[in-house]
């Protein structure tokens, strides 16, 4: 047993702890989380082909590598419109997704559906994802460490920036410089995945308990605004502070 078949043990069931924890918490249905689900879907799935744990043809294995890459840029964009906390902004994150389908549709039915299309989009996908990761991690470690919330947003986005910045490095060794040292290349991919995966769950595990806490002051809220509407009494300022910015919870 090599070192690549340990580390894509172990990273297949690193990747399949965030599909694991979304499903445990009922989380795959909030807000953008299902984008978060379909990607660790898709790359999980891959893993367990690519390692032989399903067996399956060379051309599927190829097939499904293409679609995984041309999936992961618009899936994670739309997860990652979660960190948004404005309209304006969530609007240019969609036209971001937007242009990238667009631009992966373009270079497909020009070079056709093979690796060389994979090479093409893939670098500048990787980029703009990484630049929004940055973004947000930066925006929400300052949050955390001033007004100590969102560290379940922060751990988030610390996971994709590591991610992203590593798998932009492996784009360019793999892919543009054709490395031969192939086996390597797949060793770092399985550790990135591995720690990544592990930091989002944790990531997950925390944010969980931010939007419990959430949910629960709507629950408040609409208890408060029924009884209110029954006696048909103004509400006093006081549950003014239940009208929460949204700043202050991210």
């Amino acid at each position: 047993m090599t070192w690549n078949s340990v580390m894509g043990f172990i990273s297949s069931i690193a990747l399949f702890l965030p599909i694991f924890v979304l499903l445990f918490f009922r989380l795959g249905g909030y807000k953008s989380f299902p984008a978060l689900f379909a990607y660790y879907s898709i790359v999980f799935a891959y893993n367990l082909l690519t390692e032989g744990y399903i067996s399956v043809g060379k051309d599927v294995i190829s097939n499904w590598n293409i679609c995984n890459n041309l999936l992961d840029a618009p899936l994670m964009l739309l997860f990652l419109t979660y960190f948004s906390t404005s309209f304006s902004f969530t609007r240019i994150m969609k036209i971001s997704i937007l242009a990238i389908v667009l631009f992966e549709l373009v270079v497909v039915l020009t070079v056709g559906f093979n690796t060389k299309a994979v090479t093409i989009f893939l670098g500048p996908s990787l980029l703009i994802v990484l630049a929004y990761c940055l973004h947000f991690f930066v925006r929400q470690t300052k949050i955390a460490i001033v007004n100590y919330k969102g560290m379940g947003k922060a751990v988030m986005a610390a996971s994709l920036l590591f991610a992203y910045g590593c798998y932009t490095i492996i784009y360019l060794m793999y892919y543009v410089f054709k490395t031969p040292y192939i086996n390597d290349t797949f060793l770092v991919y399985f550790l990135v995945a591995t720690f990544s995966s592990l930091l989002m769950s944790a990531g997950i595990i925390i944010e969980r308990k931010r939007v419990q806490k959430l949910n629960e002051l709507k629950i408040t809220r609409k208890e408060l605004s029924s009884i209110y509407a029954e006696t048909k009494t103004a509400a006093p300022l006081r549950t003014a502070m239940l009208d929460f910015d949204k700043d202050q919870w991210n």
